[in-house]
């Protein structure tokens, strides 16, 4: 379920016009939920590349197959 809260901004009007455009949108509201999902997804993005090369995964490979494992 979602949930909208009206919120007062003071946006620079050539800058929300402008990504208006760019974008395609014809809402101001549709413009800036877009631009904030972006962003979030963005910083997602960057935190999962930070990890690169930090997560161990170990993995039995013959137990994943449930394969009997030979002495």
């Amino acid at each position: 379920m979602l949930f909208f809260m009206r919120t007062t901004l003071d946006l620079p009007d050539g800058l929300i016009d402008e990504a208006r455009d760019v974008m395609g949108f014809t809402s101001k509201t549709e413009t800036v939920v877009h631009a904030l999902k972006e962003m979030v997804r963005r910083k997602r993005l960057e935190e999962l590349k930070g990890m690169f090369g930090k997560v161990n995964v170990e993995v039995d490979i013959a137990r994943s197959r449930r394969r009997p494992v030979e002495a």
